[in-house]
C-alpha cells in the first residue's frame, strides 16, 4: 500500500469538491481524508494500492461539474490513513 498527499488548486472550495473527492475515493477502495486549506486549495491524503491511487489522481484534475482544477500536486505521504475511513 502507498500514501499520497495531493494538492489541489482552482476552483476547488464551496463546490462540493471533497464530498466528491470521498465519493470517489471510497469507490476506488482508497482511504484517507480531503479538507479545506487557508490559501484556497484542498488537500487530499490517500492511501491505498497504486493503480487506484493513480485513478483517483487522474479524478482529482477534473473534479466535479462546479469546480475549476487549476493544478494537481502529489507527493509521497510518510505514514498511512486510518484504514476503512475516508473523511471529510
Amino acid at each position: 500500500m502507498s500514501s499520497v498527499r495531493f494538492l489541489v488548486s482552482g476552483k476547488v472550495q464551496g463546490v462540493f469538491f471533497r464530498a466528491s473527492a470521498r465519493n470517489e475515493a471510497m469507490r476506488l477502495g482508497l482511504h484517507g481524508h480531503a479538507r479545506n486549506l487557508p490559501d484556497g486549495r484542498v488537500e487530499v491524503v490517500a492511501t491505498g494500492n497504486e493503480e487506484a491511487l493513480q485513478e483517483l489522481e487522474q479524478w482529482l484534475r477534473k473534479g466535479p461539474p462546479a469546480a475549476r482544477v487549476d493544478d494537481v500536486t502529489c507527493n509521497q505521504h510518510d505514514g498511512e490513513a486510518q484504514s476503512g475511513f475516508f473523511v471529510i
